[in-house]
């Protein structure tokens, strides 16, 4: 499959098998987002994987979507390192490229992953339930395993309307 192709048929999934991917294959979703840009190289992402129940169940109690979570065989924790942070706003579009990498990767391996971000409204309080080591600053939650659910493809607003006309 090309890489346009890829992309536009890519979905969030919401609903999983219970079958945990292969340690191989998560290592493969994994080395995706590494290879993301990022202004002078700094790789300011850090994660860690959540496959134990109780420790995801802990993580569900601070979101809307609670059951994403706690169906997904795994789930992965991004944070910016701020040690690594050099500026706040390109670190951030940085780990935005790592996550669509991950994405993308996982889509290619046959899993279907969601990004959830509604987490955030309770960063500090997901970072103090998690533990998070300090400098290390919640910014993405993405679910991961095999789909249990087929979406139907995706729409988008035409190119043109994306368009900012130039001024003569």
């Amino acid at each position: 499959m090309n890489v346009l192709a890829l992309i536009k048929s890519r979905r969030s999934i919401r609903k999983y098998k219970k079958q945990i991917p292969s340690d191989r294959i998560i290592h493969s979703v994994l080395e995706a987002g590494r290879w993301a840009p990022s202004g002078l190289n700094n790789q300011p992402w850090r994660f860690f994987v959540v496959k134990d129940n109780a420790a995801k169940n802990k993580l569900a109690s601070f979101t809307k979507y609670s059951r994403v979570i706690k169906e997904a065989p795994l789930i992965i924790v991004i944070c910016l390192n701020l040690k690594d942070s050099y500026h706040r706003e390109k670190d951030l579009m940085a780990i935005g490229a790592y996550i669509q990498n991950m994405l993308l990767q996982a889509h290619a391996s046959g899993l279907g992953a969601c990004w959830l971000g509604e987490i955030l409204n309770k960063k500090e309080e997901v970072a103090h339930g998690l533990c998070l080591p300090k400098g290390f600053e919640l910014v993405a939650v993405v679910s991961l395993g095999y789909p249990d659910e087929f979406i139907k493809a995706g729409k988008r607003r035409p190119l043109k309307g994306s368009i900012i006309p130039e001024k003569s």
